[in-house]
């Protein structure tokens, strides 16, 4: 029995089926990523599907269908025990999917279930492959190749063919139709992987299809989209010209750090990958940091500077600790060494009065930090929580502009584990298209725990600090930000790979990453 109107406060056992769509996480419907907030059970394939898992409530338990081969069953199970489930199906569960037997299954044991559509990969494959499937068309039409016994039928088709499961039949399948009266010149494009960025699309026509993919090498998951809407890609491919599209990318840093980095690398088309490099902790003797705490709420203070989100972070768990908020900080002057650092304040309510607007850098602070003046500053005395390995330059300038230093060591920086073995050969054979030095740290712990990166992988560093470091170890520096921020960082190297594809196509290649050259081939940045 289906179950519209069901509510999920119920107190009987309930299934949905929603489908994830064709691959690109970002395509789960509101209503898919709404059941699976308030699931107790999910059922899923945790190779297609692990990045939407992000959506599951805690404690909610997750079963691979990867290892368990009864979701049905399992579905069943749980439902009948009281429990919400939501069985995540590829694609659309009503649109040649799978999934028909588990759905009759639940209705044979008289379990209540929903099917929640999702975006199906015959619309969504093509779009992103730059080919409107149903715009400007007479007809659209979907097959499934494992269900037609008789291509000439489709030959007929007045507008796009988009041909589900049929990569191994392909080139008998361009015969067919050609057979049944379609143009050996029909253009058509094969789509491997859509949606994400391992996607790679291989257009031709009817008559040259086999020869052509016998040279690409295509393997499935695949569809093939036969029609005069496949022409439409040289001016509506979006996807696969992203300026880092398919890039794997190395970001070495800690992972509450890179998350604002990694989004950003995705939204260029690349495929971050996190190595943490260094290990934040707490001080060892943290009875520095309460002393300040109470110096800074007994006046002692007239600027507070933070170097780092870590600084941030470390002096709001004190506060949290001993039940302060951000009013602590009236009456005290702030100062954020970066943008980013700047954020993190405003998150905790509090809005910085100095942010360099040049170099965002001990130097570029120093360079704007006004003179002690003991007419206008009641108090000489500033706060630096930091870092245990921070530099001096920044005590030795405020020093010299008449202010007293207390340094505090707010956190400590530890080399991380060494990443596993794959990632550690990736970067030393080429494997990463580009890695992102963010500091000079990142550059040594990088190479201390995982080895020096391969001469064919794009380096890109955020200032010329890092730069130095990265060139006294060896490595040719080939992005630097304009000035020091992780977001121009990344998009210095988007500007990069766009440059990078340009000049390939303009020479007439077909353009490849960095990891795709040869030894020693790569382009030096201008």
């Amino acid at each position: 029995m289906s179950s519209a109107n069901h509510s999920l406060e119920a107190q009987s056992g309930f299934v949905a089926f929603v489908g994830a769509g064709p691959g690109d996480e970002n395509l789960l419907t509101l209503r898919g990523a709404d059941l699976l907030r308030r699931a107790d059970v999910v059922i899923a394939d945790r190779t297609l599907h692990g990045a939407m898992l992000r959506h599951c409530r805690d404690g909610a338990k997750i079963v691979d269908v990867g290892e368990d081969g009864s979701p049905a069953v399992d579905a069943i199970e749980e439902a009948k025990a009281g429990r919400t489930v939501v069985r995540l199906c590829p694609g659309d569960p009503s649109f040649f999917s799978s999934v028909a037997d588990e759905i009759s299954a639940c209705a044979d044991a008289e379990v209540e279930f929903e099917i929640v559509p999702g975006v199906p990969p015959a619309t969504a494959v093509p779009t992103y492959a730059g080919i409107p499937p149903a715009s400007g068309v007479a007809e659209f039409r979907v097959v499934d190749a494992t269900k037609v016994e008789d291509w000439t039928l489709h030959a007929s088709c007045d507008g796009t063919l988009v041909i589900y499961h049929g990569l191994a039949e392909a080139p008998a399948i361009a015969k067919a139709l050609i057979s049944g009266g379609k143009p050996d010149s029909t253009p058509v494009a094969v789509v491997r992987e859509g949606t994400v960025t391992a996607q790679h699309t291989v257009v031709s026509t009817l008559g040259r299809l086999g020869p052509d993919l016998k040279r690409a090498d295509v393997s499935e998951p695949a569809m093939i989209v036969v029609g005069d809407a496949v022409g439409m890609r040289d001016r509506m491919s979006w996807f696969e010209t992203k300026p880092l599209f398919g890039w794997r990318v190395l970001v070495p840093r800690t992972k509450e750090q890179a998350k604002e980095l990694t989004e950003q690398l995705r939204a260029y088309g690349a495929v971050p990958e996190e190595v943490p490099t260094i290990s934040v902790e707490p001080p060892r003797t943290p009875q520095q940091m309460d002393r300040a705490i109470k110096g800074l709420i007994n006046g002692r203070y007239e600027w507070v500077v933070f170097t780092s989100v870590n600084a941030v972070k470390a002096l709001r768990e004190k506060f949290e600790e001993y039940g302060l908020d951000a009013r602590a900080f009236a009456g005290l002057k702030i100062a954020a060494v970066g943008d980013a650092t700047a954020r993190s304040l405003m998150d905790f309510g509090i809005r910085p009065d100095l942010v360099p607007t040049g170099e965002q850098s001990s130097e570029g602070l120093l360079a704007e930090w006004p003179p002690y003046d003991s007419l206008l500053d009641p108090i000489n005395r500033v706060l630096l929580p930091r870092a245990d390995i921070a530099t001096d330059t920044l005590i030795a300038g405020l020093t010299e502009l008449g202010w007293e230093c207390d340094d505090v060591t707010a956190y400590r920086t530890v080399r991380a584990a060494p990443p596993p073995a794959p990632i550690r050969e990736a970067i030393k054979s080429g494997g990463f298209d580009a890695v992102l030095f963010t500091s000079s740290s990142t550059v040594r712990n990088l190479i201390g725990i995982a080895g020096k990166p391969h001469n064919v992988t794009v380096i890109a560093v955020i200032g010329p600090q890092t730069a130095k470091t990265a060139q006294e170890f060896g490595l040719r520096v080939d992005v630097m930000a304009e000035k020091p921020s992780v977001s121009l960082l990344a998009a210095a190297l988007a500007e990069y790979g766009a440059k990078m594809r340009q000049a390939q196509l303009a020479a007439g290649e077909t353009p490849r990453r960095p990891s795709q050259m040869r030894r020693g081939a790569r382009r030096r940045a201008k």
